[in-house]
């Protein structure tokens, strides 16, 4: 896939959809910083569910801590490896409290210093609350990556340089969202929804589903 080719992928991307954000609900920095920790191998749709009775009592480092690790499990027993996800949003609690004011940080490593969250979280947060141009490579960008020729890559760090180095300039800040929503509707595991693609004709891929 060339340069040419890259930009007008974005461009209709764009022109479908102008303002793309994550499907996560949030209503503050800290509340899209849980959330995102809480989706680690489970879905958004099953996040909300949880985090819309949870944020309604519980929505500051402060009144999660107040829940304790019982009380917050009560919250969010439905998603998986809930109770690992309490342990590590406790503790990130207490690190922001001790470390930050209770805010969240807009530094990378400061992000990454925190209980579960690794490089993608803090991309996540980076990109969508502090609109930096961060890649955060899920198993959807990493398919639609590859599959299109994007950013062919073996791991996701390697996609994730390459999306950063191949994603131009101008639709760099939204880049992730329109990427991983085109993996969660249209570009699908299985079967990829080729025939109701508006980029099918841009795409590298071989083996095209077109009916």
């Amino acid at each position: 896939m060339n340069k040419l080719t890259r930009a007008e992928m974005f461009r209709r991307l764009q022109a479908e959809n102008p303002a793309p954000t994550t499907e996560l609900e949030y209503n503050s920095t800290f509340e899209l910083l849980i959330a995102v920790i809480l989706s680690a191998q489970a879905t958004d749709v099953g996040v909300n569910k949880a985090t819309r009775p949870l944020f309604a009592v519980a929505n500051t480092p402060e009144k999660i801590l107040a829940l304790g690790v019982d009380g917050l499990k009560a919250y969010i027993k439905t998603i998986g490896l809930f109770n690992t996800k309490a342990e590590n949003v406790i503790k990130t609690c207490a690190a922001l409290v001790e470390r930050h004011g209770g805010e969240v940080p807009g530094e990378r490593a400061a992000l990454e210093a925190l209980p579960g969250v690794g490089r993608k979280t803090a991309n996540v947060v980076l990109n969508t609350a502090f609109r930096e141009p961060a890649m955060a490579v899920d198993t959807h960008i990493f398919r639609v990556s590859n599959r299109t020729g994007l950013a062919p890559g073996k791991n996701v760090l390697e996609v994730e340089k390459k999306l950063l180095k191949n994603v131009p300039k101008e639709y760099l800040l939204d880049a992730h969202h329109w990427l991983i929503l085109h993996g969660r509707y249209v570009c699908v595991a299985r079967k990829p929804k080729c025939g109701s693609c508006l980029i099918e004709d841009l795409c590298d891929y071989k083996s095209k589903t077109l009916d």
